[in-house]
């Protein structure tokens, strides 16, 4: 009875290591799409990409014409402004802007009002959508310079048909170049004229190199070409001691020499050179 049972055994295990594999089939892949409508789609595509940009730069095109047409409606002028009036201002910039507020050639503007004697500095800016602001910056004038010019807070000469408009300012005179020394030496000199109670009016230097200076009661100084420290020192002694009761009579006074001065009164009964306790020689720094 046992034999029976161990051939159907056997008979299973055999029959099922003789079952057939069966092959594994591939998953169906997506519809595949055709070649010639993959083309036109891609084609489609960049005509209308072409076609947007296009209608973009036409909008922008027009866009930036009607801009252009818009003229110029308002200008506001900034800055104090004492000798330049701010209607002066705007009809000067008007010629720059006949081609509306984007033409509008703010160099152009910029140069015309800086060609105004009295303008030291401009500067110039659209103000969206239709005005144009300016600000300027005048000179500010601390001498004048020769005839008809000025030194500005900067050492800059610049010209002005006005001459009577400082006339309250000292007046520096010397070759090109020389503008900076000037401004120092005036500067040092009134230091040192000060403490006597006298006013600075004027400085010059010639071509030689020497200094000539006029006081605000007309009185002319000699200092020469070294350094008139201690020159102002010795006059200061003497102009204490015996010039300053009779400063109204001094018209003019050397200070070139190296122990003493020469003094030129206006009184004629008084002789026209007077020493202050020390003998005329030769002047030094000549």
């Amino acid at each position: 009875m046992a034999e029976p049972r161990k051939a159907t055994a056997l008979r299973r295990r055999t029959g099922a290591g003789a079952t057939r594999r069966q092959p594994q089939r591939e998953p169906r892949s997506a519809a595949r799409v055709r070649p010639g409508f993959g083309l036109l789609s891609g084609w489609v595509n960049r005509m209308l990409i072409l076609l947007a940009t296009g209608v973009v730069c036409v909008v922008g095109l027009r866009g930036w014409i009607a801009l252009e047409e818009i003229p110029v409606q308002r200008i506001a002028v900034t800055g104090t402004l004492h000798r330049t009036q701010t209607e002066v201002v705007q009809e000067m910039v008007q010629p720059a802007l006949v081609g509306g507020f984007l033409s509008a050639d703010l160099d152009d503007v910029r140069a015309r009002l800086q060609a105004l004697p009295w303008i030291y500095r401009v500067n110039v800016r659209r103000r969206w959508p239709n005005a144009l602001e300016i600000n300027v910056q005048e000179q500010l004038p601390i001498a004048r310079w020769g005839q008809g010019g000025f030194l500005n807070h900067e050492g800059e000469v610049f010209q002005s048909s006005n001459v009577e408009e400082g006339a309250s300012l000292p007046r520096l005179e010397g070759p090109a170049g020389s503008e900076g020394q000037l401004i120092v030496s005036y500067q040092q000199l009134g230091e040192l004229l000060q403490p006597m109670g006298l006013v600075l009016h004027a400085l010059s230097l010639d071509g030689r190199g020497y200094f000539n200076a006029e006081l605000d009661s007309g009185t002319q100084l000699a200092l020469g070409n070294a350094d008139f420290g201690d020159r102002l020192e010795r006059f200061a002694t003497v102009y204490q001691r015996e010039l300053a009761q009779r400063w109204g009579d001094v018209e003019r006074i050397d200070l070139r020499y190296e122990n003493g001065m020469a003094v030129a009164f206006r009184e004629p009964a008084v002789n026209a050179e007077h020493l202050a306790g020390v003998p005329i020689n030769n002047p030094v720094g000549e």
